[in-house]
């Protein structure tokens, strides 16, 4: 009878038994951090690097940058502005070089990476170092497009909260600008969270049915009654997300109010270690979403949810 069956198991339901799992498996998680700061590590020496180097060329004026205060807006734009006049013509030049390198570079070690935990959650999976490849360049080059969005969001929030007051000769709107800008940031967030599952389950397709780029991007939208688990997912990892960045938040503000005894050096190590926190738990449920994303395949394939052994 109808009543004697097993109620469906909903994808935040498995999700939470996923983490669990991970959690027993910490291998997984050392090897996704292994492989992004393989990339990570020169990545950030050369960008500081070049940055360096940018600021040393330009000439900036530090002396206007120390007086700068937020209790004068409009002396501080100008500031600002003017600092911008000065770097990114240099800041352009070296990134028609180096944004190329490093998206490469990302897009060859963040795909031999994934073929790596995916083939430790599961051996059975084939090694598709091209497709995934290709695979991660579409996502790139998505990702790309939302932060095109993003900016245009906040050159329209700009231009009604400060530059139209500035041309009626008013105040600009602090207020609004931030209300405008953070409503959009978080907005385009969400969007990105319910829409860009099919980018990242294509890869996990094509090492389980051995497919190229085209056929597993295709095969990703038409998942049926199982699109709705995997956007659920993805949804709760972007809340995850947001929590994980207002947690990193916190706990850089919390010695503030110690301030008067904490020294320079102290506050240095205690950002250190909070944005290494919170790298290890975004890339612990980065890892999660891909295991749930693998056990709900299995769930689809066999009628019930299956887990890895402990």
């Amino acid at each position: 009878m109808a009543a004697d069956r097993a109620a469906p198991v909903r994808g935040t339901q498995s999700f939470v038994k996923t983490l669990a799992v991970c959690w027993k498996r910490p291998s997984l998680t050392a090897l996704e951090v292994l492989w992004r700061w393989a990339f990570g590590a020169p990545a950030l020496v050369l960008v500081v690097y070049q940055a360096l180097c940018i600021w040393r060329d330009a000439h900036v004026d530090t002396t206007a940058l120390r007086r700068m205060s937020l209790l004068d807006p409009m002396s501080t734009a100008t500031t600002l502005a003017q600092v911008g006049t000065q770097l990114l013509p240099l800041a352009l030049h070296v990134a028609e070089w180096l944004v190329p390198l490093l998206l490469v570079a990302w897009v060859i070690v963040s795909s031999l990476g994934r073929i790596a935990v995916l083939r430790r959650v599961d051996a059975k999976l084939h090694a598709r170092p091209g497709t995934l490849m290709l695979l991660q360049a579409a996502r790139i080059a998505a990702l790309a497009g939302g932060f095109a969005l993003w900016f245009e969001c906040l050159r329209a929030a700009a231009e009604v909260a400060l530059t139209a007051p500035i041309a009626l000769g008013s105040e600009p709107n602090l207020v609004l600008y931030c209300t405008l800008v953070i409503g959009a940031t978080l907005g385009l967030f969400t969007l990105w969270a319910v829409s860009s599952w099919a980018l990242s389950v294509a890869p996990l397709l094509a090492m389980l049915h051995n497919q190229g780029a085209g056929t597993s991007l295709t095969a990703a939208f038409r998942l049926g009654p199982l699109r709705s688990k995997l956007i659920e997912i993805n949804l709760v990892m972007g809340i995850v997300k947001i929590a994980l960045i207002v947690l990193a938040m916190v706990l850089s503000a919390s010695p503030l109010p110690f301030e008067n005894v904490a020294t320079p050096q102290f506050m240095i190590w205690w950002y250190a270690g909070v944005t290494v926190l919170y790298l290890l738990a975004s890339d612990f449920f980065h890892v999660a979403r891909l295991v749930a994303y693998l056990e709900l395949w299995r769930s689809c394939d066999h009628g019930d949810i299956q887990h890895l052994p402990d």
